[in-house]
């Protein structure tokens, strides 16, 4: 791939390939010629066989009504009806980068020459592609067991002329967008093209997708919010050091505080544990010192915590990307064999799993900043910052009390968002679909947790801002802390008396959203 244009060849697409898709309008995809010769050749294969075989899908009726047979004549006829059919979602629009991953990952997967499409709809849905003809897919719908049938449907139907496209920020008919564009209305679904355009995990997947990105970003944040706290509270060293770690050695564990260490090297803010010498501190009689000997656990044990995190965001990119580059429709074809194969490829329980799994991890994150935001918060307990953050005169202003409260909440929304959708199963489709996966719901609910944490990442940061502010220490924090300290403050200065900052809050998280650059 260059900057501009990524060669789909349905074996290689990469998350990173993706995202770039969907953050830059000038990217554009090129389908690679020899994956169209499979394509084709898939095609022929289904042409001249199907005949004489009952093949599902194509001279059958779908699920439950599958000992139908259908008639020549009706087979065509039967591929829109399942399209028509089954564009029925409700509720919101899912956001419109989301469907236009899907529309990437589902042309990626047909390329791979196992669907039996024709290099015409191939190309069509390259075209909407790069022309950002994006269909309006809605929220509900899919339960994620034969792919995502309703919300793939809604794609379908722009790709035949028909329901709604967003197109330039617009929400418009389909076939108005395309007579404009001098891009014929009309497409005609040949055999097995309804059903291999619904069949699959491409909704699903394309989500998960672009949530790792955002994920990659949340837990660098997280991390650098976790190395600022350290700093202002003068941790020990230890806590992050290269031998603690060692004996207990997992990987996520071991590379969070790896990137801690590196983020702190140019910090004058940590200490040493031999700020505790035996000859000035033990004596024959029990008595206080006023140091902390150990830091709390949610500055303690920022490795042990994020490490998992770590960890399922590194499984949540390899089940993804081997979910973009499989085939997940159903009949497959198999030239080298020539068979047809029957089974579950389109079952969305991988997708469906690692999402769950990356929610909960993150809902700990979320969990961890809104701990440490209180530690700060209550002087009672950091012993050192005054009450709430206030600068100012303590009982005429109230500092950051309102923004507690406003992690708290979310937080507590996250929590109880965290409960897996791979678990929750309901037969349905006449019990035909009678294990099924709740994939979108489960990427859906991620997105919302992952908003969710950079809110309250956010006002942690605020938090700690506050606290360089008060200590006067911004000249000894380290590189990468001084440049988030920095950042904050351009957009939202310290905050002295009560003052209506809302747009400020707003603009501060869409700042960390798009400025996380990882350092694993």
């Amino acid at each position: 791939m260059n900057d501009l244009k990524i060669i789909l060849t349905g074996n290689n697409l990469k998350i990173e390939e993706i995202f770039s898709l969907v953050s830059n309008p000038e990217v554009f995809i090129e389908l690679d010629e020899l994956a169209l010769v499979a394509v084709e050749n898939a095609k022929k294969f289904l042409d001249q066989n199907a005949q004489d075989q009952i093949i599902y899908g194509f001279n059958t009726g779908f699920g439950p009504m599958a000992s139908y047979i259908i008639g020549n004549g009706e087979i065509n006829h039967l591929q829109e009806n399942l399209i028509k059919s089954h564009a029925v979602g409700m509720g919101d629009p899912i956001d419109q980068d989301y469907v236009l991953s899907a529309m990437v990952v589902r042309l990626n997967t047909l390329l791979r020459g196992h669907s039996g499409v024709s290099v015409g709809l191939i190309k069509r849905l390259q075209t909407f592609i790069n022309k950002r003809i994006i269909p309006v897919v809605p929220e509900h719908g899919a339960v994620g067991t034969s792919g995502d049938l309703v919300q793939l449907a809604h794609i379908a139907l722009a790709l035949i002329g028909e329901g709604e496209v967003f197109y330039k920020s617009s929400r418009r008919q389909t076939v108005e967008v395309l007579n404009e564009l001098y891009i014929d209305p009309q497409y005609k679904l040949l055999n097995k093209e309804g059903l291999s355009l619904i069949n699959g995990t491409a909704v699903m997947s394309g989500i998960a997708a672009l949530l790792c990105v955002r994920a990659n970003t949340l837990l660098n944040f997280g991390v650098k919010t976790g190395a600022l706290s350290l700093e202002l509270v003068n941790g020990f060293s230890d806590s992050i050091s290269e031998r603690l770690h060692s004996f207990r050695p997992h990987s996520g564990q071991s590379s969070i505080a790896k990137s801690l260490r590196t983020l702190l090297a140019s910090s004058k803010l940590l200490q040493s544990r031999s700020v505790f010498s035996k000859a000035e501190h033990i004596t024959n009689n029990t008595h206080e010192i006023p140091q902390d000997v150990q830091n709390v656990y949610s500055l303690r044990c920022i490795p042990q915590i994020l490490g998992p995190v770590l960890e399922s965001l590194d499984r949540a990119y390899k089940v993804v990307e081997t979910e973009i580059n499989s085939t997940t429709d159903n009949p497959i074809i198999d030239l080298e064999n020539k068979v047809f194969l029957h089974g579950g490829n389109f079952h969305g329980d991988y997708i469906a799993w690692v999402a769950d799994l990356l929610k909960m991890t993150l809902v700990k994150l979320t969990m961890l900043s809104e701990r440490r935001l209180n530690f700060f918060l209550n002087n009672k307990i950091n012993k050192r910052f005054p009450p709430f953050m206030n600068l100012s005169e303590p009982g005429v202003n109230l500092g950051l009390q309102g923004l507690q409260f406003v992690a708290t909440s979310t937080t507590s929304q996250s929590q109880t968002l965290a409960f897996p959708q791979y678990v929750h199963s309901i037969s349905t489709n006449a019990d035909n679909q009678d294990v099924v996966s709740m994939g979108v719901e489960a990427t859906l609910f991620l997105d919302k947790v992952i908003d969710n944490a950079f809110i309250v990442l956010t006002i942690e940061m605020i938090a700690l801002a506050q606290g360089v502010s008060f200590s006067n220490n911004r000249d000894k924090l380290s590189k990468t802390t001084k440049e988030l300290f920095d950042n904050t403050r351009k957009i939202l200065p310290a905050i002295i008396k009560d003052e209506v900052i809302i747009d400020k809050l707003d603009k501060l998280v869409d700042f960390f959203k798009k400025n996380g650059k990882s350092n694993f």
